[in-house]
């Protein structure tokens, strides 16, 4: 008979030393601060030692808490590889997958076709959100995430960079008037993406216009928008010129439905990410899906990686996907 404190004092304890906050923690666990400082308080009195130096806004592990936590992830993260495997043998097979919503719409939701075509006893359970993902309470197998790559504890592959230039429909390019030099946009509307997802690296009319050496160009005019989706729409319908990551047009430019009127190309930090936990790379279909993912992502032009993908990590004890922009 094992004697082992109560599992959720355990979970609370593994959470807050983790992110060394007991905030961030009782956000993990959908309780409160105080919850989670209660049930710590009781694995502290169990064990007959603290865990935690108490700061007035930081806590620290003490010795005894450096010491208890790397075996008690690495548990969890037993339970959790144990648990899928339990789903994975059972009759209904399925990968759930959290996506952010302007690469699902304008990229994977095209593709996925040929994803469940060579593997027809997988059901894909596709949520478009950028909302905070914990895979273990959320039932969530693997995430596309936009945002700078900095998932810890997490294994992430990036799988699309980010290019951003002006795009327009082939009849505004002509004009009239034609659009052959930068300066041209003056007399076109400008498309804005209004960034909601607090991505600093964006490059914005502003900058690329400044980058351009364009003049006489206002680059605070024209039509806003909250989402990238919706500046794409705008620009496919011929409502101006829209700066356009390069991932969320590959397809549109290959059509010939948008071209580019300028060269000019600027990099934004952020890109796009797949990502899971170190226990669900273990699963078949997980890294079915993965190899599937990151051979389109090579294969869609105007997106090449700047980085080989990461080899698979040792087992680490994280488990939760931070927001990371649209």
């Amino acid at each position: 008979m094992r004697r082992l404190p109560p599992l959720n004092a355990l979970r609370a304890f593994e959470a807050a030393a983790r992110h060394l906050s007991f905030r961030a923690a009782a956000e993990e666990l959908a309780v409160t601060p105080a919850a989670v400082s209660h049930q710590i308080k009781a694995l502290e009195a169990h064990l007959g030692t603290r865990l935690f130096q108490r700061g007035i806004r930081q806590v620290k592990l003490t010795r005894t808490g450096q010491s208890l936590h790397p075996g008690l992830a690495a548990g969890f993260d037993r339970l959790a590889e144990a648990v899928a495997r339990t789903r994975q043998d059972g009759p209904a097979r399925h990968l759930t997958i959290t996506v952010a919503p302007s690469i699902a719409a304008r990229w994977l939701v095209p593709r996925v076709e040929r994803f469940t075509a060579s593997h027809p006893g997988l059901d894909l359970r596709i949520t478009a959100s950028t909302a905070l993902v914990d895979f273990a309470r959320d039932e969530v197998d693997v995430a596309l995430r936009y945002g700078p790559g900095r998932y810890p504890g997490l294994y992430s592959e990036l799988l699309l960079v980010n290019d951003v230039f002006p795009v327009c429909t082939p009849a505004v390019a002509a004009g009239p008037p034609a659009l052959r030099t930068p300066d041209d946009l003056r007399h076109v509307p400008l498309l804005h993406e209004v960034t909601v997802g607090d991505d600093p690296s964006l490059p914005d009319w502003t900058m690329w216009l400044a980058a351009a050496g364009a003049s006489g160009v206002d680059s605070s005019r024209g039509t806003r928008l909250d989402r990238p989706t919706d500046v794409m729409e705008a620009a496919l319908a011929g409502a101006g010129v829209a700066l356009a990551k390069s991932a969320l047009v590959a397809d549109d430019l290959a059509s010939g439905r948008l071209v580019r009127p300028f060269d000019l190309t600027l990099r934004a930090n952020f890109a796009y990410y797949f990502v899971c936990t170190p226990a669900a790379l273990t699963r078949p279909e997980v890294q079915a899906f993965r190899d599937w993912v990151s051979a389109e992502a090579r294969a869609t032009p105007g997106t090449a990686r700047s980085k080989p993908p990461p080899a698979a990590p040792a087992r680490a004890p994280a488990r939760k996907a931070k927001r990371a922009a649209r």
